[in-house]
């Protein structure tokens, strides 16, 4: 196993290169979704209501060649590894996401991404197969002492405007209105064209997608159906089209979350499987539509479960603590990681 460390798009710099290497990580996932464009406060994960985290990028302009393998360079020359990029942008895919017309002209391009990607070598593209996105939570003092953290209390039947897709606007100009309604048949209808197009590219590219559960995964968020809100859906999605390139963005604290199933079942299974790409090594209490996100040894999961599981089953991939409370200090974002990342490291090489 190794210790992983996740960085926004705005946290590409040096000093967060150098944080990261400090707090102990050899691996890096990253973001180049701007989710942070409309805030002034970059210090931790985004939020957003239901006018959600702002606009969304350029149509047509996925991430060149060029500029992956300048961030990989940039990386590199801080004695780390570029193990994942996580999320598509919106604006590259929300005809897929909405079964619209643009949806074959955006598969090209994101098959062009994928070769990107594999050609710079990252081994890992995660992504959030959803309509509503990370949606619905709350913020607020949740975590032992106080400590500022995410969470929800009750869902959200806001329904979605048109122009919006994955919590971002990619249409400004959209006429009034809703996303029309649907049911997960139809959603698991799309997924499945996005499986069968996407995956023999990311083989013959060398690139595992991994897909993330939904969070919150409960059946409908925003009016809109979610596809894996039960452990055992990460199962159907892995047999709708197999192939070594389709994996699962492992989020325990997202599987902790659903109302069925048993997050170290779950974890035991798919390890087995050799179908987990990467790990959000994450705690929380509660299921949804009530649970809070906490410190990394405070939750209702014995996270030293989840590494001797791991170690039982070879997995041999990354962790990350994609995000934890914040701290009462000069530097909240930075204090709460770096205490996960302490007790990572301890438990990895304790244990794994």
């Amino acid at each position: 196993m190794k210790l992983g460390f996740g960085l926004y798009r705005h946290m590409l710099t040096n000093d967060h290169y150098k944080f990261a290497k400090q707090c102990g990580a050899t691996h890096l996932v990253i973001h180049l979704v701007d989710y942070f464009g409309h805030s002034k406060d970059h210090a931790d994960q985004p939020i957003g209501g239901v006018t959600g985290w702002g606009k969304a990028g350029k149509e047509n302009e996925v991430w060149t060649l060029d500029e992956l393998l300048a961030i990989k360079k940039e990386i590199n020359e801080h004695g780390l590894e570029l193990e994942a990029i996580e999320n598509f942008d919106p604006a590259h895919w929300y005809d897929i996401l909405l079964d619209g017309p643009q949806k074959e002209a955006q598969m090209e391009n994101l098959k062009r991404l994928i070769r990107n990607v594999g050609e710079v070598g990252i081994p890992i593209f995660g992504y959030n197969f959803s309509l509503a996105g990370v949606a619905a939570r709350t913020q607020g003092p949740y975590a032992r002492g106080e400590a500022i953290s995410v969470g929800m209390d009750g869902g959200d039947d806001t329904p979605i405007p048109n122009g919006m897709v994955w919590n971002m606007v990619y249409d400004e100009n959209a006429p009034e209105g809703r996303l029309p309604g649907i049911e997960h048949e139809e959603l698991w209808s799309r997924l499945q064209y996005f499986l069968d197009e996407i995956l023999p590219v990311a083989e013959k590219a060398g690139v595992k997608m991994a897909a993330h559960p939904d969070d919150p995964p409960l059946p409908y968020v925003r009016k809109t159906p979610r596809l894996v809100y039960q452990p055992n859906m990460y199962q159907k999605l892995i047999d709708m089209h197999p192939s070594p390139s389709n994996t699962l963005e492992f989020c325990l604290g997202s599987i902790a979350e659903m109302t069925e199933g048993d997050v170290y079942e779950a974890t035991d299974t798919y390890s087995k499987q050799g179908k987990i790409g990467y790990i959000h090594f994450r705690n929380i209490v509660g299921k949804v539509p009530n649970y809070k996100e906490v410190f990394v040894d405070e939750g209702d999961i014995d996270m030293l479960q989840i590494i001797r599981i791991l170690k039982k089953n070879n997995f041999d991939g990354v962790l990350i603590p994609d995000h934890t409370p914040q701290m009462t200090c000069d530097a909240p974002w930075h204090a709460g990681m770096a205490y996960a990342m302490g007790y990572m490291k301890a438990a990895i090489s304790t244990l794994g």
